[in-house]
């Protein structure tokens, strides 16, 4: 037999093998270099190594590790208890290593790796104040939604996803803030440092502001500090959302509207509702005050068989708003919408409003007080009582007293520097408060003039004495204000002003300088602050209670001295009166002098009355 017959045909790998060989191959496999993952080592044998061995290399593997991998449900449980073993020892040395946890996401993830993460935030934290700030800041960034989210904010609601989502992060930050009293303030700095850019999409802001209502909800004490976080927020959504911009885009889709007008209508069609604003910032606007005004309605409207506790805390709360109105929306220039908050509180209850024009005219009659905020504060008043359907007559009739009587106080007071002195600049609170109740007596002049007793009252204003001072305060009123009041008195015989008027207009002519004409700067820089409120999903809450200028029958036939027409987007208003006492020609001499004032627009808002909203 050959060598090659006498040998087995079994391959190598069914071959048994002896002692001594599985001795030699278990040696071989010892001396072979292997590498564990850092999975395998885990954070506790990394941090242990760290701190004995003062070596940060594994550390840096594992954060990166934490950072790069797609974690399971199980393997985030398993790393969150480890961590929570050795929280006291995670130094601010491990700083990037607590912040790699801290930024799992584990809102979508089972409820036992929820628990997890919750239970080692709140140990981390309170072990180690410097991890509050990474902590805070960490969950706060869940309440930004994402750019592409906006099918799941209707409105600024989230959908029931999005609503379960964003209660485990408000049940953890409230644990967070009952276990460490110190993040208060991180809280709030926080909040603020990551509230949306104005020109984000509007679901974006509204999602934020909705978490932040949340929050004052659930923690009263933050009420005060944040409701003044968000007005501040929403006075830059204001004023960059300009009322001519936003009427020029609706006058647009009015105008398509009209195209259409003479096909059929469907007698079954159901009531038109308010559409949204072609204005990007002023339809953020207007989903965010929306909110804001059922989130006011909440807190202050007074509910049945409520005890005292409630009613405290209500009443509380109308005076934060109060302090947070004088603090941020009183002085603030050129604002359209956001004042109106204060404006829907007060028509809650009746004792609101009284406690709110009550502060404001307190401003009014306090010399210390600058002479602007006096001015602005003044403007708030004639507009608040002029537009508010709540507020009863007497109420009306009671401040035209006390501003008359006040205005009657300063003629009396002025010496013979004063009077000498009646510059724009030195008597401005003067000229507001008559500016003021020229304002009202033409605007409710309807109410004002409906009977003896009313008409009693107007007289004893003393209003004659007030138009023809020698502070002549109508030339720097408004002249729309002014012509309207002068067409009331000349009416019902409480005082002549048309010659003064006339006066006026010789002052207001152009000077020539060459090529250059300037105007002289005699008039007061006024806005009325509750003028139309033009934003349609909010709208439903001021509407109800709000007044819209009706044209007096005094103004249906009547031409003015100087006659002034302006002219808006959504329709035309002539205010003109008639004056029996200027000749034919000397009346077309005026009108010709008037000619040059058109230009001052002053029926627009910013500075317009409002008289033209029929």
């Amino acid at each position: 037999m050959s060598l090659y017959s006498s040998k087995t045909g079994t391959t190598s790998i069914l071959k048994s093998f002896s002692s001594a060989d599985r001795e030699r191959a278990k040696t071989a496999a010892l001396n072979k270099v292997r590498f564990s993952t850092p999975k395998e080592k885990g954070i506790v044998e990394s941090v242990r190594v760290a701190l004995e061995d003062h070596n940060f290399y594994l550390i840096k593997e594992f954060t990166y590790f934490i950072n790069e991998a797609d974690l399971c449900d199980e393997e985030v449980v398993t790393i969150m208890r480890d961590a929570r073993k050795i929280v006291h020892s995670l130094t601010p040395d491990f700083a990037d290593l607590v912040e790699a946890l801290l930024s799992l996401n584990w809102k979508k993830r089972s409820l036992d790796a929820i628990q997890a993460y919750s239970e080692f935030t709140v140990d981390v934290m309170i072990a180690h104040n410097a991890y509050i700030h990474i902590g805070i800041t960490k969950l706060i960034l869940n309440w930004i939604p994402n750019d592409q989210e906006s099918a799941d904010w209707i409105n600024g609601s989230p959908s029931e996803r999005v609503q379960a989502d964003l209660e485990t992060v408000h049940s953890l930050l409230n644990r967070i803030l009952t276990a460490v009293p110190m993040a208060f303030d991180v809280v709030i700095d926080t909040i603020a440092a990551k509230f949306p850019y104005f020109k984000k999409p509007a679901h974006v802001t509204a999602g934020y502001i909705h978490n932040v209502m949340w929050l004052m909800e659930s923690k009263p004490v933050y009420e005060e500090l944040l409701l003044q976080l968000v007005l501040q927020k929403l006075l830059i959504l204001d004023v960059n959302a300009p009322r001519d911009e936003i009427e020029e885009l609706r006058e647009e889709v009015d105008e398509d509207e009209a195209d259409a007008m003479f096909q059929m209508d469907d007698i079954n069609t159901s009531p038109k509702q308010p559409q949204a604003l072609d204005h990007p910032i002023g339809q953020m606007l207007d989903i965010c005050m929306l909110k804001l005004f059922k989130f006011l309605d909440d807190k202050c409207r007074p509910v049945l068989n409520s005890n005292d506790d409630q009613r405290v805390a209500k009443n509380r709360f109308f005076k934060t708003l109060i302090h947070i109105f004088d603090e941020v929306l009183l002085p603030s220039h050129n604002i359209h919408h956001v004042q109106f908050v204060v404006f829907h509180v007060c028509s809650i209850r009746p004792a609101y409003a009284e406690a709110f024009l009550s502060s404001l005219w307190q401003k009014v009659q306090n010399p210390n007080v600058s002479p602007i905020i006096r001015h602005v504060t003044v403007s708030y008043i004639a507009s608040f009582l002029a537009r508010a359907k709540f507020v009863p007559l007497s109420t009306i009739t009671y401040y035209l007293k006390e501003l008359s009587n006040w205005a009657n106080t300063y003629i009396n007071d002025s010496d013979e520097f004063s009077s000498k002195n009646c510059s724009l600049k030195a008597n401005m609170v003067f000229f507001s408060v008559c500016q003021a109740m020229f304002y009202l007596i033409a605007f409710r002049a309807r109410d004002l003039t409906m009977n003896e007793k009313n008409l009693t009252l107007l007289n004893s204003l003393q209003l004659s004495r007030l138009a023809m001072c020698h502070f002549n305060p109508l030339r720097y009123c408004l002249p729309p204000v002014a012509t309207a009041f002068a067409g009331v008195t000349r009416t019902y015989q409480l005082a002549y002003c048309h010659t003064v008027l006339e006066r006026n207009a010789r002052r207001k002519l152009a000077t020539i300088y060459g090529h250059e004409k300037l105007m002289p700067e005699e008039t007061l820089d006024t806005f009325f602050p509750f003028d139309p409120y033009i934003l349609p999903l909010s709208g439903k809450y001021i509407q109800p209670n709000y007044l819209v200028y009706k044209v007096h029958e005094l103004d249906e036939s009547a031409e003015c001295v100087a006659t002034e027409t302006v002219r808006r987007k959504r329709g035309d208003s002539e205010m003109v009166e008639e004056d029996d006492f200027i000749l034919a020609d000397k009346r077309q001499k005026l009108s010709d002098l008037s000619k040059s004032q058109l230009f001052d627009k002053q029926f627009y808002y910013g500075t317009s009355p409002g008289f033209n909203q029929q």
